[in-house]
């Protein structure tokens, strides 16, 4: 293995087939990375302007340039409101997930599709009877109608009500807190600064209205409205997507799969489900595996036919169905060079352009199928939830019949799996208790779990690919602290061992015996990143359980190799929700003096949450603890 591509990855598997992209010269993340530079200076600190055509503007943070904008916007203007526009469009694209799942699940409960079924009714009753919709002498269709209504309603509704979902799911305390503090602003300030979302869709609009020339200029505002549209994604389109799709497809328990790209198997049909959005992939799953297309397989010359999931896609499909994950998003180009992928399907987010030229290089079908991601070069194949199983079934044909054409001298699977226990949604983490939030408690008091942090998943080719989430996540549970997580961490997690019981050998003594007796790795995986909302519901749990606000919590976020700006929106929720969060690389508001010190120390003593931004794992892990120790003793644990 050469020390270039151990430069670029962690991963073994992903070192081998680095090796292999310079030998063939295909063109990687990498390489294009490396072509991009030097990148611009200004971008990274924020500090470039583009929304009029009197620009681009640009300020010099030496001060020996221009210090205003064109029209006057001052640099930390001009990086509140790029950051605000990250929020925007990362709230967005996790909320209009949401209104997927919740179109989809009305869709079941009115007979309009039949192709789906209401999968879960305990998880549907559960949701019900939190959003006060009755379920006594009612049918499932009815309730679940009714559910879908209240969901789809917190999207587009106009009046000034915080939604329904916040209302029901956040804690009290912290309601009551971000209802202050709304309060106090107006007071303070004289202006009007809202934080309790009233709308899914509003509070993206708003972003866009007030970031638009001429409108908000000021930090402040511009930053309390980047939270207030978080929490409508964390509090609302998120926890949204999350409960509809347990309610449709299972809320996953807990089952031990296989991670790597090992778990590609050269003598089958190998079909790899990309994205995030679990209707596509659930039915490729399904038909997949039927007698039908199994067969199918066989009579082109292979085995049968394998499924393996990538990215956030991949999360849903193992937590829910047990099936192998190949890998995190750097590894998205990666499983295509094993030359024994037939079909690369995709849904929304996190799809590389490159992906389609690729795979002309192989005899893979790079498949799209949604309106909202079509890249020019693949195959195009609509999806449609009401013909789900039809253009599955046409999906799944299509990688058969390109089997026979693969190339067997192109094929290198690289053998590197790791097994991990996954499957941790909080009806899981609650059975493992015994029912209830407690124990958890108990064991968190009496110090034998100091305290919890929660990391979400990004990977970023600037970063070493996977060794921050390994290292930060060995230092954490070295120290005695639980880890839990979703996204692209979890699958580095798993590929690492991490999610492995033989990984409570790493833990700390006290966190050591509370896994052994619990039948549990000291890391526990929660899901895609759209499920991080099941980390806002836990933290919940143990607030509302000591009668205590999130912030007082021993509880850290942290966000290492963070890339996209769906991870702006899930950090800005969890500062709004209460929770320090960490972030790396930094993100690009260092332009803006002001700004930082909003997010920083402004945020801290307004919202109790509120970021920090670490290079090193261990540093960050010091840092972690002391923020832990600190809520302890505040505590008075």
């Amino acid at each position: 293995m050469s020390e270039r591509s151990r430069r670029r990855s962690a991963d073994p598997a992903a070192v081998e087939m680095l090796d292999l992209a310079d030998r063939e010269q295909h063109e990687t993340v990498w390489s294009r990375l490396e072509q991009q530079q030097p990148q611009c200076g200004y971008g990274q600190l924020g500090t470039c302007c583009r929304i009029c055509t009197m620009g681009p503007c640009r300020i010099d943070p030496l001060g020996e340039g221009p210090t205003h904008g064109v029209c006057g916007a001052t640099a930390d203007t001009i990086v509140a409101r790029n950051l605000a526009r990250m929020a925007a469009v990362g709230s967005s694209s996790h909320s209009d997930h949401g209104r997927s799942a919740a179109l989809l699940l009305k869709a079941v409960a009115t007979g309009r599709n039949t192709a789906y079924r209401i999968t879960d009714v305990e998880k549907l009753q559960a949701v019900a009877t939190r959003l006060d919709i009755a379920i006594e002498g009612r049918s499932f269709p009815e309730i679940a109608n009714d559910v879908a209504d209240a969901a789809i309603n917190c999207f587009g509704k106009q009046d000034d009500e915080p939604i329904l979902f916040l209302r029901k799911y956040m804690p009290q305390k912290r309601y009551d807190r971000l209802k202050e503090l709304e309060t106090s602003l107006l007071e303070t300030t004289g202006k009007k600064t809202g934080l309790l979302p009233r709308g899914i869709d509003r509070e993206a609009v708003d972003i866009l209205h007030r970031t638009h020339f001429g409108c908000d200029a000021d930090p402040l505002s511009l930053i309390m409205q980047s939270v207030r549209c978080s929490l409508s994604d964390g509090w609302g389109g998120s926890l949204i997507a999350t409960e509809m799709q347990d309610i449709l497809f299972g809320t996953p328990t807990i089952k031990t799969v296989r991670a790597n790209l090992g778990v590609l198997d050269a003598e089958r049909v190998n079909i790899i489900v990309h994205g995030h959005e679990p209707s596509l992939s659930e039915k490729v799953v399904e038909l997949a595996l039927s007698d039908e297309m199994q067969q199918a397989a066989r009579a082109v010359g292979a085995e049968g036919v394998n499924i393996a999931g990538l990215c956030c896609t991949g999360n849903e499909l193992l937590m829910r169905q047990g099936v192998g994950i190949a890998g995190n998003e750097l590894h998205s180009e990666l499983a295509i060079m094993t030359g024994a992928v037939e079909a690369m399907v995709v849904d929304v987010q996190c799809i590389y352009p490159s992906l389609a030229d690729l795979s002309s290089c192989f005899h893979t079908r790079f498949i799209t199928t949604s309106e909202q991601a079509t890249i020019p070069g693949a195959l195009h194949i609509q999806f449609d939830d009401e013909h789900a199983d039809e253009i599955a079934r046409k999906i799944v044909q299509t990688a058969i019949d390109a089997f026979p054409k693969r190339d067997q001298g192109k094929v290198f699977i690289p053998k590197q799996t790791a097994t991990a226990m996954v499957g941790f949604s909080v009806e899981e983490i609650l059975k493992a208790l015994g029912g209830s939030v407690a124990p958890l408690v108990e064991v968190i008091a009496n110090g034998s779990i100091k305290g919890v942090v929660g990391i979400v998943g990004c990977n970023n080719v600037k970063v070493q690919q996977d060794l921050y989430h390994q290292e930060l996540t060995k230092a954490l549970i070295e120290r005695d602290i639980l880890v839990i997580g979703t996204g692209c961490w979890a699958i580095g997690a798993a590929k690492a061992g991490l999610m492995d019981l033989s990984a409570r050998s790493l833990a700390g003594e006290g966190l050591k015996a509370v896994c052994q007796k619990l039948g549990i790795p000291p890391v526990l995986h929660m899901g895609a990143c759209v499920d991080c909302s099941r980390m806002l519901l836990l933290a919940g749990a143990l607030a509302e359980h000591l009668g205590v606000d999130i912030s007082d919590l021993p509880l850290v976020g942290s966000a290492p190799e963070w890339m996209t700006e769906k991870a702006v929106a899930i950090g800005t929720y969890f500062v709004g929700s209460g929770v320090a969060t960490h972030l790396w690389p930094a993100p690009p508001i260092l332009g803006g003096p002001e700004v930082t010190e909003i997010l920083t120390a402004g945020a801290k003593e307004l919202l109790g949450g509120y970021f920090f931004i670490e290079e090193g794992p261990e540093a960050t892990a010091q840092r972690m603890e002391n923020i832990i120790l600190e809520k302890r003793a505040a505590l008075g644990i």
